[in-house]
């Protein structure tokens, strides 16, 4: 990605970067590769950030911020229907690639006891959130934890694993949406 010489890369810039780079695993997020595919020098680079453990630590509160805490914050404030919040959570997740780095995050978290700390935190957010969205649409709180758990892994799971048209089919998320829904057995 060439990067005009008018435009002024912010530090989001860099970590948005460094997100898409850690797909190719985290050991492949070094300055110079980095500033080569954004088109710039590694002066930019150093503009925002001491050195790359500081990217590093930027980057794990970055997803955490914009993969986990904007779409809890944008499903909370939904002022709809609890059942219609969790769908939204859903497609959004799902349109919006949202756990597209989740497991780019759970390998660097198997070496990396911060990353392993932020992915736990991170987790927790995810699955308490989940249950909250369902103990709202009426579920008892073990019901509530159960289907909010099987929506976060099924979120992560589908968006990381299957990279097929299927995975954002509104039609199909709309029956797994229904079957997370039904009535408790």
């Amino acid at each position: 990605m060439v990067q005009s010489k008018e435009k002024r890369l912010t530090r989001d810039d860099w970590l948005q970067a460094a997100l898409s780079m850690c797909e190719l695993g985290i050991e492949n997020v070094k300055i110079a590769p980095l500033a080569e595919d954004m088109g710039v020098t590694t002066g930019s680079f150093y503009w925002h950030f001491k050195n790359r453990p500081e990217l590093l630590d930027a980057l794990l509160e970055y997803w955490e911020r914009e993969m986990t805490d904007v779409a809890i914050k944008t499903a909370r404030e939904y002022p709809g229907p609890p059942a219609e919040r969790i769908f939204l959570l859903m497609e959004a997740v799902m349109h919006g690639d949202m756990a597209r780095y989740d497991l780019p995050i759970w390998h660097w978290a198997q070496s990396d006891s911060n990353a392993a700390a932020v992915l736990k935190r991170v987790l927790k957010k995810r699955f308490n959130f989940a249950a909250w969205m369902f103990k709202q649409a009426g579920f008892s709180d073990r019901q509530a934890k159960a289907r909010g758990r099987m929506m976060v892994v099924y979120l992560m799971g589908e968006s990381t694993l299957v990279s097929d048209s299927l995975s954002k089919n509104k039609e199909l998320l709309r029956l797994k949406h229904a079957i997370l829904m039904s009535p408790e057995p």
